[in-house]
């Protein structure tokens, strides 16, 4: 199995121009989405944040607690909050992909692993529901065969 590589110029060029910038905007995306997640999930933006939070709180008394001061924190919160469940969803996307990815290469790699399970989570949910409901047979039959075992009985 050979791993995709980046694309070399002649194929680039012989690309249309709208899949080459749709392209690079994922790929843009992509970058940001795992740069923003990384920095903000850190610590520091966490005590930034924290920070963020005991400054407007703080500011409150000199504002005399107007509805626009709560206004403008719950405005920040809800944009914040929007914005966030996309780059994490992009992040997650990402992530699950490669996991499913090295996953298949395992699966692919070994002897006596079944290669029907490569891409299974392309299935529809009825024939994943299949699948686990065989596997939970094997597991009743492997379980019934250890109780009736000699070796499996702890002797005191």
């Amino acid at each position: 199995m050979e791993l995709a590589s980046k694309p070399t110029e002649d194929e680039w060029m012989s690309r249309p121009d709208t899949e080459i910038q749709t392209q690079r905007m994922h790929d843009h995306f992509g970058r940001f989405a795992a740069a923003v997640n990384s920095g903000l999930g850190s610590t520091w933006a966490f005590l930034g944040a924290g920070l963020l939070i005991l400054i407007w709180v703080a500011s409150g008394p000199l504002f005399h607690f107007a509805p626009a001061w709560v206004h403008t924190v719950d405005t920040a919160t809800n944009i914040a909050t929007f914005l966030m469940v996309f780059l994490i969803q992009n992040t997650q996307n990402r992530d699950a992909r490669a996991i499913n990815l090295k996953l298949n290469e395992l699966i692919r790699a070994m002897d006596k692993a079944r290669n029907q399970m490569i891409d299974i989570e392309r299935l529809s949910d009825q024939e994943l529901d299949q699948m686990q409901a065989n596997y939970e047979r094997i597991k009743t039959i492997w379980s019934d065969r250890q109780a009736q075992s000699p070796s499996s009985t702890i002797e005191e």
